[in-house]
């Protein structure tokens, strides 16, 4: 067997839920140190390093929480639109719990990245929400999300909800380059990016440097929480699945015994 097999053999194998679970469980506290680490890091740097903005004040420090949380939203979405590929064409037999796993903290982050978007825009704007192309966008996407989980908990069946869930998310994804983009496309009161363009950065290093280590910590907590959430929904399909077998021997036994 060449090295190339042996690594596709590898990955696909780590597609059975009892090794996955495995390897899970050894990821996960690693997850949650780093977790730990960059999110104490990260508030020292945010709280006694980097500086208040001269226009904005002490409001600018929203920004920690706001920009990680609203790029997650979006990654979380991304992650769930390859993963709804996987499920349709390569019947990949994690991939529509994974993309379920997904949704609620996807939809999570989504309402965090409204919210302190509010809170920061506030003072900026003079109101707390405007229908700007960025939010609105925004807020399309929390009710996708929300769309999304409201369709799993209304099939009992998982193959047919991840099926449609699949269909649906792929529908959604065009919104993702919509938000991304909707501060370049149209004129938004939402500032342009500034901490990844083609120039390079924008931001100060005394900015810079706190944010991404808070955008790292948010992400470990986004996998930490995933990956829980992934194997919470592997052993509730497994409890599913010996329930119905449970009922079918039941009803086997009542018709033999007329």
């Amino acid at each position: 067997m060449t090295a190339t097999a042996k690594k596709s053999f590898s990955i696909w194998d780590l597609a059975n839920p009892t090794r996955f679970l495995s390897l899970a469980d050894k990821i996960m506290p690693w997850l949650l140190g780093l977790t730990i680490l960059f999110f104490a890091v990260g508030l020292y740097l945010t709280f006694f390093v980097a500086p208040d903005d001269y226009q904005q004040g002490a409001t600018v420090k929203i920004m920690f929480v706001h920009v990680p949380a609203s790029w997650l939203a979006m990654f979380a979405y991304s992650m769930m639109a390859a993963s709804s590929i996987g499920a349709l064409v390569w019947k990949h037999p994690l991939a529509d719990v994974s993309a379920k796993a997904a949704a609620p903290l996807g939809a999570a982050f989504a309402f965090l990245s409204l919210v302190t978007g509010s809170l920061w825009g506030k003072p900026m704007w003079g109101t707390w929400w405007v229908w700007d192309a960025r939010l609105t966008s925004m807020l399309v996407l929390l009710i996708l999300y929300l769309g999304l989980i409201a369709l799993w908990r209304t099939m009992d069946d998982p193959i047919r909800a991840g099926k449609a869930a699949a269909i649906l998310t792929l529908v959604g994804f065009i919104n993702i380059p919509i938000i991304k983009f909707s501060v370049d496309w149209w004129s938004t009161l939402h500032q342009p990016a500034g901490v990844i363009t083609m120039d390079g950065s924008k931001v100060h290093g005394t900015i810079l440097v706190p944010l991404l280590v808070m955008a790292f910590a948010f992400t470990f907590m986004f996998t930490l929480l995933h990956l829980k959430a992934m194997k919470n929904e592997i052993m509730r399909r497994r409890v599913r699945t010996m329930q119905m077998q449970a009922a079918r021997r039941a009803a086997s036994s009542a018709a033999q015994t007329q």
